[in-house]
């Protein structure tokens, strides 16, 4: 046999690696693009835990805010700077975690740091000073923000392509039984207990991790690709000639992960999935993040009455996450997106500017269904943009700048407007505008991929 029909033979011959992964009948099922299988299931199940108690720990930070900021004695821009701190050492645990999934596999990852964030929350609760619960806070902040990017990666490289944005969005939505769980928590536990009773709830979290590794297999798409580098090593190691498919893919893959970003082919891609993040993070940072202090110190809510609202707005704001996926998949991401801004700009406007409890009820209700539903085809294209070979590396990258910009630089402006008119709501109005921003940008630069398998977006 020639060494020309050697190498073509190693192009369609299994790989090693694939061909023991397939002797679990769990890998086969993810393998299978044609149906939904038990397995796909546990995979949507176990990202969906992961991302619900996601949303539980983020939200009891922020339902826990007004009780920290008066135990500890601290200002506004002190508090501030504390979660800066943390949220500086978060972009790092970004990026460090689906860098490490793209040399180690999505399953393992995902099931580490679901344990590690979980354990790490009731360390808080028995911090004595402010300077140790940022520490600590750091360590929680680190693990905590690798679930953006695990799950949505496990789940995009295993469910059948027709319904990738239909699960990604309904796994997104699951943030929202988590943040609506934090509001039972505040009203039922912190405003009776404190805030560190609630804080030790999150423990019981840890034993997702059993259930990632008892029921999900590792990504079809990562093991092939650990297959494919074995086997162009060996053809290289033989002098054999590759197919100038393998050859073009060795060009780009043998590049340091972070730079094959920015090669001409991806570029665009990288800058699409890095504005989406970042007004994603910036739309959210502003509001998610300090509603709780603007209804207990501008509106006077009771910790037990602002807590009763985030469990409504939560459970409302699924019904936009599991609206925006369907869109996603019946009409593309780009009307999704179109939906769930415009419907989200209109009802925060008014919310901003209600007089009555009433109208803060409906009006922050109604918002809730488009500030979060957007957050599905955010997931979803973020997911998909980039081939399997740096996916978690162009994750990591979009998110950390996003984190950077959004949560960290943006808070700045959110909270000098608070301090220099008195009131949050002159930052709340940038949200409209913002989300019209995104909405301009979707529709002149992102590509759509409703449908599409992931290898024909992006090799």
């Amino acid at each position: 046999m020639s060494a020309t029909a050697i190498a073509d033979l190693a192009v369609v011959e299994p790989g090693s690696l694939e061909e023991r992964y397939r002797e679990s009948a769990a890998f086969r099922a993810a393998s299978d693009q044609t149906r939904v299988t038990p397995t796909h299931i546990h995979i949507a199940v176990a990202n969906g835990l992961g991302w619900g108690f996601d949303g539980m720990d983020g939200v009891i930070f922020a339902l826990a805010s007004p009780l920290i900021v008066k135990e500890f004695g601290l200002t506004v821009p002190e508090y501030r700077s504390g979660l800066q701190l943390a949220l500086l050492v978060g972009i790092f645990g970004m990026f460090a975690w689906p860098w490490l999934a793209d040399r180690y596999g999505r399953r393992t990852l995902l099931a580490i740091n679901i344990a590690l964030f979980s354990l790490m929350m009731p360390v808080l609760a028995i911090c004595q000073t402010w300077a140790a619960f940022v520490a600590v806070r750091c360590v929680v902040n680190f693990a905590l923000n690798g679930e953006w990017s695990l799950g949505s990666m496990l789940v995009a490289e295993t469910w059948p392509a027709r319904l990738r944005g239909r699960v990604i969005g309904i796994n997104r939505g699951t943030w929202c039984f988590g943040a609506a769980l934090a509001g039972v928590i505040a009203t039922y536990l912190i405003s009776s207990y404190g805030w560190r009773v609630a804080f030790t709830v999150p423990a019981l979290v840890a034993l997702i991790a059993v259930y990632v590794r008892a029921k999900c297999p590792e990504s079809p798409y990562w093991v092939r690709m650990q297959d494919r580098k074995a086997r162009i090593a060996r053809a290289q190691a033989s002098g054999l000639r590759l197919s100038t498919e393998d050859q073009d893919w060795v060009n780009k893959a043998k590049r340091i992960p972070l730079r094959q970003l920015f090669l001409p082919d991806m570029l665009r891609n990288t800058g699409v999935a890095t504005f989406i993040a970042c007004c994603s993070t910036t739309i959210y940072g502003t509001v998610g993040g300090w509603m709780p202090l603007y209804l207990s110190q501008e509106r006077h809510w009771s910790t037990a009455e602002y807590g009763t609202f985030y469990i409504w707005w939560g459970l409302v704001g699924f019904l936009g996450l599991l609206a925006s996926g369907w869109i996603s998949d019946r009409f593309g991401r780009k009307p999704a997106f179109y939906v769930m801004l415009a419907e989200g700009a209109v009802f925060i406007t008014l919310w901003v500017y209600a007089t009555t409890d009433t109208e803060l009820w409906v009006y922050g209700l109604l918002w809730s269904i488009g500030f979060l539903g957007f957050w599905g085809p955010s997931m979803i294209l973020t997911a998909e943009l980039y081939p399997t070979r740096i996916r978690g590396v162009g994750n990591g990258f979009s998110w950390s700048v996003a984190w950077l910009f959004g949560f960290v630089l943006w808070p700045f402006l959110a909270v000098g407007l608070q301090q220099r008119t008195g009131s949050f709501a002159a930052a709340f109005l940038l949200i409209p505008a913002a989300m019209a921003c995104m909405a301009l940008g979707v529709w002149w630069f992102t590509p759509e991929h409703a449908g599409k398998e992931l290898d024909d977006i992006a090799t």
